[in-house]
């Protein structure tokens, strides 16, 4: 049976709302995700006090290259702000960033403060801060299972299991499966996110925009999930029960 990883917990959030914040306050929609950065600064302060050991945010999609092309210049201009601000507030706080995704298609100024605030970070312990960015999880478990099959030095034979043990290892590497899934913003979807390491989260929607997301509203999310009963397709102990009894035992 799965459970969370003893050194903490795994949470991966979808930060949608932010464009809609801002049109409500007659904004143009780069200003909800400047106020965007603030959230993420919150909560990245207060995850570990919350038993967050990874955290893992969604700040762009690969479908998100379908927006006005002046949207997605803002908001890789914002993320490339937040790294080179936030680098060394991070690495005090013993943050730990990595970035996954495509890099193939983000703009060299971005490519470069992500390599940095890598670098720069490497050795924090403290939480795991994983940043999605020109993300598609359906893309990655095609190029996990690519991967597998294109191997030269792999001469196992090419079945459900072992294709299921090499995906789950390239998808999941040191960060585990996600416990608790959240989504700002009222919608309900999983929008192609983490789908393979997310298959036995807990899932947390919520009708708060992101702008607005605070420490309180995480800490009520993973109270909520500390209190969930996760069974992973089994059946709790105590409800176990014989199918039919013969002779007074149970068969």
């Amino acid at each position: 049976m799965q459970s969370k990883s003893e050194s903490g917990l795994h949470v991966a959030i979808i930060m949608d709302g932010n464009g809609r914040w801002a049109t409500h306050r007659g904004q143009p929609r780069v200003a909800g995700h400047r106020a965007g950065v603030a959230a993420v600064r919150r909560v990245v302060e207060h995850a570990s006090d919350v038993g967050i050991r990874t955290l893992t945010l969604y700040a762009f999609s690969s479908d998100n290259w379908a927006r006005p092309a002046q949207e997605v210049q803002s908001i890789f201009w914002i993320i490339r702000a937040f790294l080179r601000l936030e680098c060394d507030r991070l690495r005090q706080q013993g943050v730990h960033l990595e970035v996954i995704g495509r890099r193939d298609r983000i703009p060299a100024p971005l490519l470069r403060e992500i390599e940095r605030a890598e670098s720069a970070t490497a050795d924090g312990h403290i939480l795991k801060l994983r940043i999605a960015i020109d993300y598609s999880s359906r893309t990655a478990i095609a190029d996990a299972a690519i991967a597998a099959v294109t191997d030269p030095n792999s001469n196992q034979p090419l079945t459900s299991d072992y294709m299921r043990t090499i995906i789950a290892h390239a998808l999941k590497a040191n960060c585990g499966d996600v416990d608790l899934l959240i989504r700002t913003g009222g919608e309900q979807r999983l929008s192609d996110f983490l789908l393979w390491e997310s298959a036995y989260a807990e899932l947390a929607f919520t009708d708060r925009m992101w702008p607005d997301f605070d420490e309180s509203d995480l800490a009520s999310a993973v109270s909520d999930f500390n209190h969930r009963e996760r069974r992973f397709g089994a059946i709790p102990a105590a409800s176990a029960k014989p199918m039919y009894v013969v002779s007074g035992s149970a068969q």
